[in-house]
């Protein structure tokens, strides 16, 4: 028997004005590794990628921009690997190419965020949904693996120019929901872009 059973999940969600791709993986029941893309309007994006080893958070790397109110949109990136009792023993920070010191409760909040992911992702789970991407053509749905769909339902009520959007253009689309025989059902809509948008991968920063 493969001893190593490793079980893939998904999720997201919307806040404010950030939208979260969440996915998780499991080895036979805990947690092992985690990542989100979270993209906050104009506020920037990110993507990070956590690790985890018995059941504690022991690594995380995030890159993307961040507003700085002088400069407008700047990279940075983070890298922060704790020890098995929560202490961080690695951290860098870096903003626009400069290296600056993490706040002991910007580490708890990486921290929360990263368990946040795998709660978000364990209750949609248990409700039988997951995080579906893919093409509408306004005939059919194709996710990003592949999958073809006839039908998109909708189980929440949409904005008039989204319905016309859908409509009239072909259109990327990430949501939440569940997929049936022929119908791909969305329970919560993430994200509308042109089908030129490529499908968002799931971040790999730590490398193995």
């Amino acid at each position: 028997p493969n001893l190593d059973q490793f079980t893939h999940f998904s999720g997201g969600k919307i806040m404010g004005d950030a939208t979260s791709l969440y996915w998780m993986t499991e080895r036979l029941t805990r947690v092992s590794t985690a990542a989100d893309y979270v993209a906050m309007g104009d506020s920037g994006s990110y993507q990070s990628d956590y690790r985890w080893d018995d059941g504690e958070l022991r690594e995380l790397i995030r890159k993307g921009e961040q507003l700085d109110t002088k400069q407008g949109l700047v990279p940075f990136q983070i890298h922060i690997r704790f020890n098995k009792d929560g202490d961080a023993i690695y951290q860098q920070y870096r903003v626009n190419g400069k290296v600056l010191p993490l706040r002991r409760d910007q580490l708890e909040r990486y921290k929360t965020e990263a368990n946040d992911v795998v709660a978000s992702i364990k209750s949609q789970s248990r409700e039988g949904q997951s995080l579906i991407q893919g093409f509408w053509d306004g005939e059919t749905f194709e996710t990003c693996k592949g999958r073809e769909f006839a039908t998109l339902e909708f189980n929440q009520t949409l904005p008039k120019f989204v319905i016309d959007r859908l409509a009239s253009v072909d259109s990327y689309i990430a949501f939440i929901g569940k997929e049936s025989r022929n119908t791909a059902t969305v329970d919560e809509l993430l994200m509308l872009n042109d089908d030129n948008f490529d499908c968002i991968p799931r971040p790999k920063l730590i490398s193995e």
